[in-house]
């Protein structure tokens, strides 16, 4: 996936925002913005080439101080498509939240 791309589409507000995502956003009390806010200034830690119906990956970024946020996203029919986004749990993530522990 390419990062430029993620970002470029996120500015130009080219995001497809499913029923679910949005159920899980107001779930886990994660804003839009915050969500945003990893697509325009997180990295790419995982990559899923053959995920169906597009390839996606996970991105990680800091909303706050020591507030990480990973944001699963696929790029697809010329828009970007939100997937899912959660606060990673610390017993499932290294210290910087990029590694998953064995």
């Amino acid at each position: 996936m390419d990062i430029n791309q993620i970002r470029s589409y996120c500015e130009e507000n080219r995001i497809q925002w499913t029923t679910h995502v949005m159920q899980r956003l107001i779930k886990r009390n994660i804003l839009r913005n915050d969500v945003k806010k990893v697509l325009l200034t997180g990295k790419i830690i995982e990559e899923y080439p053959a995920d169906y119906p597009y390839p996606s990956c996970l991105m990680l970024g800091i909303i706050s101080s020591d507030n990480p946020l990973h944001v699963v996203c696929g790029i697809g029919e010329d828009r970007l498509w939100i997937i899912t986004a959660y606060r990673p749990d610390e017993s499932m993530w290294d210290t910087s939240f990029t590694q998953r522990k064995v």
